[in-house]
C-alpha cells in the first residue's frame, strides 16, 4: 500500500512558481514511485537472491528490512531537514543517492555489500519522500490545483505497489535478480533532468534533534536485528539477548529525549489523544499484514510450490489491482458515514482473508490463493484513506505534518518487524507451511485486536478528502 500525501515529514510552506511547474510534478511523482517501488519489488526477486549469494532467511530478511528500517527511522527527521536546505536540494540530493545506491545493490558481490546498499537506499529514500511532496506544495500555491496535483502524486505510489510484484518477477525471470535495482537508474536519470527545471527552494529554520534520531535509528535497528537473529539461531544467544537489551535502553533514551528535548521529532503531546495513539496502532499492524504477508507468500509460491518468479509476481495482480478503486470506496464512505465505519470494515476484511490464508496447503491451487490475498489488500485500501482522515481531523492544523509523518513510522516500522518476526517464525517452525500459518494466525489477531480499538474511537462526522493508501 502507497503511502497517502499527508504521510510524510513537514513539508515547506508554499512558495509561488512561476514555470516548470509540469516538470516539478514529474520530478516528484517518479520519485515517489521509486520510493513504493523499492519497498515491494525485491520481495519476488527473493529465492533468487538467496540462491544466487547463498545465503539463508536472515539474510533475505535484511535484504527487505534494511530499506524499510532505515526509511521509517529517518522519516520524522526527514522533513526538517528539506526545510532547513531546501525541499529542491534535498530532494536531487536523495534521488542522486538512491541511485548509486540502487547501482550498488545491482553489483553487490554479496549479502553485506547488497545490505548495506539497501539500508544507503531506504536512507535516500527517507529524504526524498517528504522533500517530493513539499516540491508539490512549492509548484502549485493555488489551493485547487495543488489538490489535483498531490492526486497525481499519489498515482505514483499506486502504480509502484500495483507494480512492484509484477516487475520484479518479470525482471528477476528474463534479465536476472539485479535487474530489479538497475531498472531504478533511468527513472532516477528522467527525475534529475526534470528537476533541473525546477526554481530552487526557500530554505527554512529547521532544527534536527541529533539525540532523539540516534537513538531512534538504534532501538529500532537493535530490535530487527535482535528478532531475525534470534528467529534465526534461537533467542537465548548471548548476541541476541544483547541486541534486545541494547533495543529497550535506546527506546527509553528516545523518549527521554523527546520529553526533554527542545526540539524533539516526535511531540509526545500527540500520544494524549486517544484517536492519535489507536490511529498510530491501526497503521502499524495494516502495514505488519500487508507487508508481512507478502513476504510470506512470495517465498510460498517459489518455494514450496515451485513457481516462477515471474509466476508469483502475477499472482499478487488481484491482490493489488482494486486498490485505487477501493480508495475511492473508502473516501466516499468515510464522507457519508465518517472514517471509523472504512477503518474498521477494512480491519475486518482484512482479519477475514488471513484466517482464510490458514487453509492454504501444499496443493491448494495457485489461482485459489491469489483470490485468497485480495481481502488482505482491498482490507488496507479500505482502512488507510479513513485512517489518515480521522488523524488529520484530531491535531491542530500545524501538526498535520508531523503527524503524517509519525503515522508513516509507524506504519513502516509494521512492515520491517512483521518481516523479522514472520521470518523467524519460518526460520523456526517444523514446516514453511507451519510457520506460514501461525505468521497469517497472529496477524489476523492483530488486526482484530486494532478493529476492536477502533470501535472505541467517537463516532467522528464526515470526513473530508482522505489520503489514497
Amino acid at each position: 500500500m502507497a503511502n497517502g500525501p499527508l504521510a510524510t515529514g513537514t513539508p515547506s510552506p508554499p512558495t509561488a512558481v512561476r514555470g516548470g511547474s509540469t516538470a516539478l510534478l514529474g520530478a516528484a511523482l517518479l520519485g515517489f514511485f521509486l520510493i513504493s517501488l523499492d519497498a515491494l519489488i525485491v520481495t519476488v526477486a527473493l529465492p533468487d537472491i538467496g540462491r544466487s549469494l547463498g545465503v539463508g532467511m536472515s539474510g533475505l530478511q535484511w535484504v527487505v528490512d534494511g530499506y524499510t528500517l532505515m526509511f521509517a527511522a529517518l522519516m520524522l527527521s526527514a522533513g526538517a531537514l528539506s526545510d532547513r536546505i531546501g525541499a529542491k536540494r534535498a530532494f536531487g540530493g536523495g534521488l542522486v543517492l538512491f541511485a548509486l545506491a540502487s547501482m550498488a545493490c545491482g553489483l553487490a558481490p554479496g549479502l553485506s555489500v547488497l545490505v548495506t546498499a539497501r539500508l544507503v537506499q531506504g536512507a535516500a529514500a527517507a529524504v526524498m519522500m517528504p522533500a517530493s511532496l513539499a516540491l508539490v506544495r512549492q509548484g502549485f500555491p493555488d489551493r485547487g490545483e495543488r489538490a489535483r496535483a498531490i492526486a497525481l502524486w499519489t498515482v505514483g505510489g499506486a502504480v509502484a505497489v500495483a507494480a512492484g510484484p509484477v516487475v520484479g518477477g518479470a525482471l528477476t525471470a528474463w534479465v536476472g535478480w539485479r535487474w530489479i535495482f538497475y531498472v531504478n537508474l533511468p527513472a532516477a536519470l528522467l527525475a534529475l533532468v526534470l528537476l533541473a527545471r525546477v526554481p530552487e527552494s526557500r530554505r527554512l529554520p529547521a532544527r534536527l534533534d541529533w539525540p532523539g534520531q540516534v537513538t531512534a535509528v538504534l532501538a529500532m535497528g537493535a530490535l530487527t536485528y535482535g528478532v531475525i537473529e534470534g528467529g534465526a539461531g534461537g533467542f537465548g544467544h548471548t548476541r541476541v539477548v544483547a541486541a534486545l537489551a541494547v533495543a529497550v535502553a535506546a527506546a527509553a533514551g528516545f523518549l527521554v529525549a523527546q520529553g526533554r528535548g527542545r526540539h524533539p521529532m516526535l511531540p509526545l503531546p500527540l500520544f494524549r489523544t486517544h484517536v492519535v495513539t489507536v490511529s498510530l496502532v491501526v497503521g502499524f499492524m495494516l502495514n505488519a499484514a500487508y507487508y508481512g504477508g507478502v513476504f510470506n507468500f512470495s517465498l510460498y509460491l517459489q518455494q514450496e510450490r515451485g513457481q516462477t518468479a515471474l509466476h508469483a509476481g502475477l499472482m499478487f495482480i488481484p491482490m493489488t489491482a482494486l486498490v485505487a478503486v477501493v480508495n475511492l470506496a473508502s473516501a466516499r464512505l468515510a464522507a457519508r458515514y465518517g472514517p471509523r465505519v472504512p477503518m474498521a470494515a477494512g480491519q475486518l476484511v482484512g482479519t477475514a482473508g488471513l484466517l482464510s490464508l490458514l487453509t492454504v496447503g501444499t496443493h491448494t491451487p495457485v489461482w485459489v490463493v491469489a483470490l485468497l490475498m485480495v481481502p488482505v489488500g482491498l482490507g488496507g485500501a479500505l482502512a488507510v484513506p479513513a485512517l489518515t482522515a480521522m488523524l488529520l481531523d484530531a491535531v491542530p492544523a500545524d501538526r498535520a505534518g508531523t503527524a503524517g509523518a509519525v503515522l508513516n513510522t509507524a506504519r513502516q516500522v509494521g512492515g520491517a518487524i512483521a518481516v523479522a518476526v514472520f521470518g523467524a517464525l519460518l526460520a523456526g517452525a517444523d514446516s514453511f507451511l507451519a510457520g506460514m500459518h501461525w505468521s497469517m494466525l497472529l496477524a489476523a489477531a492483530g488486526l482484530l485486536a486494532t478493529a476492536g480499538a477502533t470501535l472505541t474511537l467517537p463516532r467522528a462526522g464526515r470526513a473530508g478528502a482522505p489520503a489514497a493508501a
